[in-house]
């Protein structure tokens, strides 16, 4: 919502907003951009000349504010169909990434090759690119990159977000279960993931992470060329020997009979997946694939991937999004190679309502026994669920000392800084993983190992 309000307002329109907290980044963004947001629900401050309400899928029905707008019968779209209807319409071709994993950190580096090879892209991305300081860019070449979310769109328009965009080229990530409380099971996330790539024209394309088999089943039924990138002789780019240093992966590339070393000045064997869906995406869009991988290896980043945050008393905390088990697994083993030597101390709030469920008991175990230490706080969101739902940490720390883990679990309502505090050494590197803004826990703890 902030990077579509911060597009709307470059375009020439007058916006304000409305919300029941705001943290950093998006917070420092509004605020930059002078666009008032008022904290709070209140009907009576509804400004009496509005043109039109745009509402997240966050707001419920019951929200006082949504009740106010149905009453008096204001205009009212969802921030999807705003896309659709306000950007869109500027007649750019859609470029839009989607998949579980890895959706901003692609869509990013794509808007990156489009913008460092002089094409003057427009995108909106979910995230924060750190070359430029805001998540949306209104520009006037051809293409629009947008990040395609598969969760639901409002409490009026159950489907996913990505299917209002309208996509000419359709990036499809790794697809797996995720979003528990609005996909019954993977075929239902497959079913959407279809009707995305059912909306691709035949001129247009899709290309798909080979390395993730729900993908390519997803993609079957495509109308358009499909292009696959993979390990497989027979995928249209190919990806072998990969190697990583610290800071950086690469890895040998085979694109149209040519060869060609793609680097990343990030670790992880998941971004090299992401920057050759990447550069396959810019090359079928009309680049050259020489000036993709040019433009990948002085990939800038995003804001909450590997991030460094800062270093005390010889202990450096990291920030990470990373929380779907897959994910979190593949930042812990980045790290892992980022930071060889030192003590992998992990942080993980279970923030979103699907990484609240014992149905992820198994993976989550698998995923945080890559760690030397690991401090997990309660699930955000436990109360919405049955007990017999949540996911077990009493049992997590059981099955994380069988695979010499260390763990921490601090109680409901604890505040895990000074928890974690106080075990840790110099040397340790923090890896604090979460959907939200876990409470600042980054720059609280680092002000809290700071000596006086």
């Amino acid at each position: 919502m902030a990077p579509l309000a911060g597009l709307l307002h470059e375009m020439g329109h007058r916006v304000e907003g409305v919300d029941a907290q705001l943290y950093p980044p998006m917070s420092t963004l509004v605020e930059e951009l002078g666009i008032p947001v008022r904290l709070g629900f209140d009907p009576q401050q509804i400004p009496s000349d509005i043109d039109r309400v745009v509402i997240g899928n966050a707001v419920p029905r019951t929200n006082p504010e949504v009740e106010a707008v149905l009453e008096r019968g204001i205009p009212y779209l969802s921030q999807a169909e705003t896309v659709a209807h306000d950007v869109l319409s500027l007649g750019q071709d859609s470029l839009v990434v989607a998949g579980t994993h890895g959706k901003t950190t692609t869509a990013s580096m794509l808007a990156w090759i489009l913008e460092d090879q002089d094409c003057d892209p427009s995108y909106l991305i979910g995230g924060m690119p750190r070359w430029n300081g805001r998540p949306y860019r209104l520009g006037r070449g051809r293409q629009i990159v947008i990040e395609g979310d598969e969760y639901n769109t409002a409490f009026f328009d159950r489907g996913p977000k990505f299917l209002h965009y309208r996509p000419h080229l359709f990036v499809l990530g790794p697809v797996e279960f995720d979003h528990a409380d609005i996909y019954r099971d993977l075929d239902a996330v497959m079913t959407a993931f279809r009707a995305g790539v059912a909306q691709v024209p035949r001129h247009g394309a899709v290309i798909v992470n080979a390395f993730s088999d729900n993908a390519v089943v997803a993609t079957g039924g495509a109308a358009a060329t499909v292009t696959t990138v993979g390990s497989d002789p027979d995928c249209t780019l190919q990806l072998c020997g990969f190697a990583e240093g610290i800071g950086s992966a690469a890895a040998t590339m085979r694109w149209q009979d040519s060869e060609l070393e793609l680097v990343v000045p990030m670790n992880g064997r998941h971004n090299l997946h992401n920057a050759a869906m990447a550069a396959a995406a810019a090359a079928t869009a009309g680049l050259s694939m020489v000036d993709a991988v040019d433009s990948i290896a002085r990939f800038p980043g995003v804001a909450r991937r590997q991030q460094i945050v800062g270093e005390a008393a010889g202990i450096t905390v990291v920030d990470d999004f990373a929380h779907h088990p897959t994910a979190l697994a593949a930042t812990i083993e980045a790290a892992r190679a980022r930071w060889p030597s030192q003590r992998l101390v992990v942080a993980f709030e279970p923030r979103s309502l699907t990484a609240a469920r014992r149905s992820f008991q198994t993976p989550y175990l698998e995923a945080l026994a890559g760690a030397d230490v690991v401090l997990v706080t309660a699930p955000f969101h436990s109360g919405r669920l049955e007990p017999s739902e949540v996911l077990d940490r009493e049992v997590l720390s059981h099955d994380l000392g069988e695979h010499r883990v260390e763990s921490i679990m601090p109680a409901e309502g604890e505040d895990p800084v000074p928890v974690l505090a106080a075990r840790l050494r110099p040397g340790d590197l923090v890896l604090g993983c979460s959907s939200g803004n876990f409470d600042d826990f980054h720059r609280r703890l680092l002000a809290m190992l700071e000596p006086d």
